[in-house]
């Protein structure tokens, strides 16, 4: 089956880095959600959630803004805050 490479990072560096089914979050625009095979994008979020769903479990934490890009099934989040669930 077919998984994201998710790379979440904060100003103080990589908060975590690894596999995932599928990412949920919220844009400035809207919520949106990433599955493998997405076409390319970047995009702005808004204060809120970012879920990524695992294997094993996920995990979700909470961003202050930032960015979001897909490329080739690698999805990266680039925020100046996050607070771990």
């Amino acid at each position: 089956m077919a998984e994201l490479q998710v790379e979440l990072v904060a100003a103080n560096g990589k908060i975590w880095e690894g596999p995932a089914r599928q990412v949920s979050a919220r844009g400035v625009e809207g919520e949106f959600g990433v599955l493998p095979g997405h076409v390319p994008m970047l995009t702005a979020l808004a204060e809120g959630d970012v879920s990524i769903e695992s294997d094993d479990g996920g995990k979700t934490v909470r961003v202050e803004g930032g960015f979001l890009s897909v490329d080739r099934d690698r999805v990266t989040i680039v925020t100046d805050s996050v607070q771990q669930f």
